[in-house]
C-alpha cells in the first residue's frame, strides 16, 4: 500500500510570472491593434461618407457626375432666341408700343391658361395608362425657379414606383422654358393646370397690383383720404395688401381644390394626393415609405389624417447626426474593447492562456465578438430612418411633403371660410388655424423621422440672400442620400410608430396678416364655389 503524497512547495523560480506578464503584454498589443484599427475604420469611413459635404466640388459638373447619364437631358437649358425675356416671356423694346405688346401677350398667354385647364390633357397616358383610383397624385406648385424644378424632376424620376403615379404641376407663371421641360418628362403620367388669377396676367388689376390700390405702409386715415381701393380693410398690423405675398396662399388653395374636385380623371379617386414644391427634393424610397406609412395609420393611427414626408432640418443637420453617430459607434467600440480587455485579463487570471491560442481568446470567441458588435451598432446607427412619429398637425413643421386624401380635404373645404378670412398670407398657417377653430377631428400628422423630402431652395418669397446658388444645398442633399443609399438607411423591411411623449397644448395664434382685404377673403371662397 501506497503511502499518501505529501505536496512539496518548489523553489520560486520566477517562470510563471514572466509567462503571465508576457501574456498580458501580447494581449495588450492584440488589444491595441485591433484599436487603432477599429479607429481607422471608423475615421475612413467617416471621411468618405461625411467629409465631402465640407469639401466637395459644388460645380454643375459634379453635380452632373450624381446624376445617371439618361437624367441629364433635365439639367440641360435649350436655348432659344433673342425674342423671350429671363423668364420666357416676351422682352419688351422699352419703345412707345411696348405697352400695346404686353397687353398682346398677356392676352395670348392668358388663351393659352384656359385652352391647357379645358383640355385637361394628359402626357403619356397611352405608355402608363389611365389613372388608377387609389394611385398616388403628386402636385408640384410651380413659380418661376426652373433650376429647382430640374433638381426635383431629376429626383422624381429615379424614384421607385413613380411610373405609376400621375404627376400633376401647378403653375402660376406661363414660362415656355418650364412648359417644354415639364412635358419632356417620359417617365410617369403628367398633367399642367395654370392659376389663372396670377400677378402675371393681371398686373394692373386685381389679384394683382392696382395702381389705385393702397400703399402697404400708409396709415389708414391717409388712405381714407385718399380713397383708393382697400382703404377700409388694411390686415391686423395696419398694412395693406402686397399681391405677390397673397398669390401664393390663392394658389395653393385653387389648386387642391383643382384636383380634388374639378378634374375630369381624379373625379373617383379615392388615393393620397402629396404636395411638393418646385425647391423640394425626394428620396429615392419616398412612395415606397408613403406606403408603409399608410399602412401603419390604417392599423395603428386611425386618427391621422395627414402624412408628412419632410422635416426643416438643415442638410448639414444630416452630417451632425452623423457624425454623431459615428461618435456613438466609437465609445460602443472602445466600451466593447474594454470589456474585451477585462475578460481576456480575467482569462489570464484563471489560466486561460494554456489554451494555446494567440491572447488566450479562440477563433469561435473571436467571431463571437465580432458579431456581438455588428448587433449593437447597425441598429443604433440606423433606427431613425425607420421611424414615425404621431403628433398634431403644426404648420410650420409638417408642410412638406405633405399627403392626405379626398376625404380629409373635404373636411377642410367645410372650413373654407375660416380659410379664406384668417388674416395671414400664409396658406399652411390659414390651414393650422382650420385645425385649431373648425374642424372636429383636429388635423393629426404621421411623419418620418428620416426625412424623405428636402427643401433646396435658398431664395424665393420670403428668403432674400446674397448668394442664391442653388449647386451647394443640392450637392449636400446629394451626398445626404448617398450616405443614405450606402448605408442601407433606405427601404427599411419595416416602420416603427412613436407618439410624441410631451403634447403640449396648441396656443391659439395670431396671424401674419398681409390677408386683411376683402377682395382677397372673396376670391379664395369663390375658389371652392366652383367646384360645387
Amino acid at each position: 500500500m501506497r503511502g499518501r503524497r505529501i505536496p512539496i512547495a518548489l523553489p520560486n523560480t520566477g517562470a510563471l510570472s514572466r509567462r503571465r506578464h508576457t501574456l498580458y503584454i501580447r494581449s495588450a498589443i492584440i488589444v491595441f491593434i485591433l484599436f487603432a484599427f477599429l479607429q481607422f475604420h471608423v475615421i475612413n469611413y467617416d471621411s468618405n461618407e461625411s467629409g465631402p459635404a465640407d469639401t466637395a466640388n459644388y460645380s454643375t459638373a459634379a453635380i452632373l457626375q450624381m446624376v445617371p447619364p439618361v437624367f441629364h437631358k433635365y439639367l440641360t437649358s435649350k436655348t432659344r432666341n433673342g425674342t423671350q425675356g429671363q423668364n420666357g416671356t416676351h422682352a419688351g423694346g422699352g419703345g412707345p408700343g411696348d405697352s400695346a405688346q404686353r397687353s398682346a401677350n398677356i392676352s395670348e398667354i392668358l388663351r393659352m391658361i384656359n385652352r391647357y385647364n379645358e383640355l385637361q390633357t394628359i402626357l403619356n397616358e397611352d405608355i402608363f395608362g389611365p389613372l388608377q383610383n387609389d394611385s398616388v397624385i403628386i402636385v408640384v406648385q410651380v413659380h418661376k425657379r426652373i433650376t429647382y424644378l430640374r433638381h426635383l424632376i431629376v429626383s422624381l424620376a429615379q424614384a421607385r414606383d413613380i411610373s405609376r403615379t400621375l404627376l400633376v404641376f401647378s403653375h402660376d407663371h406661363f414660362d415656355d422654358d418650364i412648359n417644354d421641360l415639364v412635358q419632356s418628362i417620359d417617365f410617369c403620367k403628367v398633367m399642367q393646370i395654370f392659376y389663372p388669377f396670377s400677378i402675371q396676367t393681371h398686373p394692373n388689376e386685381f389679384p394683382g397690383a392696382d395702381p389705385g390700390d393702397c400703399p402697404r405702409d400708409i396709415k389708414k386715415e391717409q388712405a381714407l383720404l385718399r380713397k383708393c381701393n382697400n382703404a377700409l380693410h388694411p390686415d391686423l398690423y395696419g398694412h395693406y395688401r402686397e399681391a405677390k405675398f397673397t398669390q401664393t396662399k390663392h394658389h395653393w388653395w385653387w389648386k387642391a381644390n383643382r384636383v380634388f374636385d374639378q378634374l375630369e380623371t381624379t373625379k373617383y379617386h379615392t388615393g393620397l394626393v402629396v404636395f411638393l414644391e418646385e425647391d423640394h427634393y425626394v428620396a429615392e424610397d419616398f412612395l415606397y415609405i408613403l406606403e408603409l406609412m399608410q399602412l401603419k395609420s390604417n392599423e395603428l393611427c386611425p386618427k391621422c389624417n395627414i402624412l408628412s414626408l419632410g422635416t426643416y432640418l438643415k442638410t448639414f443637420n444630416y452630417y451632425t447626426y452623423n457624425k454623431k453617430q459615428q461618435k456613438q459607434l466609437q465609445q460602443q467600440q472602445q466600451q466593447l474593447l474594454q470589456q474585451q480587455i477585462q475578460r481576456q485579463q480575467q482569462a489570464n487570471t484563471n489560466g486561460g492562456s494554456a489554451t494555446g491560442n494567440t491572447g488566450g481568446q479562440s477563433t469561435t470567441e473571436k467571431y463571437a465578438s465580432q458579431s456581438q458588435w455588428g448587433y449593437q451598432v447597425l441598429p443604433t446607427l440606423y433606427s431613425i430612418y425607420q421611424k414615425v412619429e404621431v403628433t398634431p398637425w403644426i404648420s410650420s413643421k409638417h408642410n412638406m411633403g405633405m399627403a392626405f386624401n379626398r376625404s380629409t380635404w373635404h373636411d377642410i373645404t367645410r372650413c373654407a371660410r375660416h380659410f379664406c378670412e384668417y388674416d395671414d398670407y400664409n396658406w399652411d398657417w390659414s390651414l393650422q388655424h382650420v385645425s385649431q377653430q373648425c374642424l372636429k377631428q383636429k388635423l393629426h400628422v404621421m411623419v418620418v423621422k428620416g426625412p424623405r423630402v428636402f427643401h433646396i431652395g435658398e431664395c424665393g418669397v420670403h428668403h432674400k440672400k446674397s448668394n442664391c446658388e442653388s449647386n451647394q444645398v443640392i450637392s449636400k442633399v446629394q451626398q445626404v442620400l448617398r450616405v443614405a443609399r450606402r448605408s442601407r438607411q433606405l427601404y427599411p423591411k419595416s416602420i416603427s410608430l412613436t407618439v410624441a411623449s410631451v403634447i403640449k397644448k396648441t396656443k391659439l395664434r395670431k396671424g401674419n396678416g398681409g390677408w386683411g382685404d376683402q377682395r382677397d377673403h372673396q376670391l379664395c371662397f369663390n375658389m371652392t364655389l366652383i367646384g360645387r
